[in-house]
């Protein structure tokens, strides 16, 4: 099943923008599902175990590497990734 997910991340932390801009890199790194970045937030799309895979992975390495932190997720079960965006 494909699914999209909107994902914003918001530390808790005086330096916050260096935190975004690592997590923002490797989520648009990940090989196996396909990100698209902006402003506000970055969206993910794929196949369900693939994206939850990555989600779960971001948010442990996050936690871990910064400390306190507010992840904001939507789900959609269906794919509706940009097709003139690739």
């Amino acid at each position: 099943m494909k699914i999209s997910v909107e994902l914003s991340l918001y530390p808790l932390a005086d330096e916050f923008l260096p935190i975004i801009q690592d997590i923002v890199e490797r989520l648009n790194h990940s090989a196996t599902i396909n990100c698209y970045t902006n402003t506000m937030s970055t969206q993910l799309f794929g196949e369900l175990d693939e994206v939850m895979k990555v989600v779960t992975d971001i948010i442990s390495y996050s936690f871990r590497t910064y400390g306190k932190q507010v992840f904001v997720a939507k789900f959609l079960n269906s794919d509706v990734e940009p097709k003139n965006n690739h």
